[in-house]
């Protein structure tokens, strides 16, 4: 299977290069997957995020400072304190749209929240989840380490971000946004369907209505999470406010199925791409997190999810 954002595998600490259809093909025709060798950016976050800003908001600003060229042949690597306090499915974010800034891959390097997050499936590799994390240390990067360029960014002032336009750079914050009618809320995709993604909406919509002209979708990201999401009574939360919920899907986020825009229709959407047609001719996408696009559905219009947390 290809796809572009197969590089969110980097938040584990490997290198996970995006498969898109062409490399794909030539592939299977060839038996091989050609790129230039990357070199590797470093990017130190530090500071303290504000409640209702999270790690969608914060990549979707590194994109806006990069531009969508910015990591052309680069490995983005994710540093800093922000970094090391984040959960594993904030990583993942992370580097899920690192392609979206050009890069070849989005890196974090494995930690204790790694192997926490992994010990399932690595228990019988190591006697301890402090081996685990020792071990672990020979991938991170060497003192020495020498990067083609650093970036370094504090975000502690960092406002709730949003997309306009047809280019993932194209962002500003949600207050320059704030009033922009939407007909469609889509929450979901590998880059926000995880489990706290449903759960930091569902803090918004918890006892709310969805506007009535807005369709709210909800496609949680693996049948894992839609399970979880049904156990922890978040499904039910989104049904009562007004969402449809689907089954694990790309769906609208690349026009596929459920959620597709009809021409001249707005949508706010977690997912990673706002291509023009993206989600169907003639419809426009603005990406931003799930706190936002939760608030976005209840307001009807483009909301900072600051006004109602």
């Amino acid at each position: 299977m290809g796809d572009s954002h197969t590089c969110t595998h980097g938040a584990f600490g490997a290198f996970a290069a995006g498969v898109g259809t062409t490399d794909l093909e030539v592939g299977i025709l060839k038996g091989v997957c050609s790129f230039r060798t990357p070199e590797t950016m470093r990017i130190t976050i530090s500071g303290i995020l504000q409640d209702g800003v999270s790690a969608k908001d914060v990549i979707l600003f590194i994109i806006k400072e990069l531009t969508v060229n910015g990591a052309t042949d680069k490995i983005m690597e994710f540093a800093g304190p922000v970094v090391e306090g984040m959960s594993m499915e904030a990583r993942m974010t992370l580097c899920n749209m690192a392609i979206e800034a050009g890069g070849t891959c989005g890196i974090c390097l494995p930690d204790r929240v790694t192997a926490k997050y992994l010990w399932p499936f690595i228990k019988d590799q190591y006697e301890s989840i402090d081996s685990a994390v020792e071990d672990f240390v020979q991938w991170h990067s060497d003192p020495d380490a020498e990067y083609v360029k650093e970036m370094t960014l504090d975000v502690s002032k960092l406002a709730p971000q949003v997309t306009f336009g047809y280019k993932p750079d194209e962002v500003k914050d949600v207050t320059e946004m704030d009033g922009t009618p939407v007909d469609q809320v889509y929450i979901g995709s590998c880059t926000n369907g995880r489990i706290e993604d449903l759960r930091s909406a569902a803090r918004i919509l918890k006892g709310k209505k969805i506007a009535a002209t807005v369709r709210g979708i909800l496609s949680p990201a693996t049948p894992k999470v839609y399970s979880q999401a049904l156990e922890e009574g978040i499904i039910a939360i989104f049904m009562d406010a007004g969402f449809c919920v689907t089954n694990p899907t790309c769906g609208a986020c690349l026009g596929m199925s459920n959620g597709v825009l009809a021409e001249g229709e707005i949508c706010a959407s977690t997912t990673n791409r706002n291509f023009n047609g993206r989600m169907g001719k003639g419809g426009i996408v603005h990406l931003m997190s799930p706190l936002t696009a939760a608030a976005t559905a209840v307001q009807g219009h483009i909301t900072d999810p600051r006004k109602l947390l």
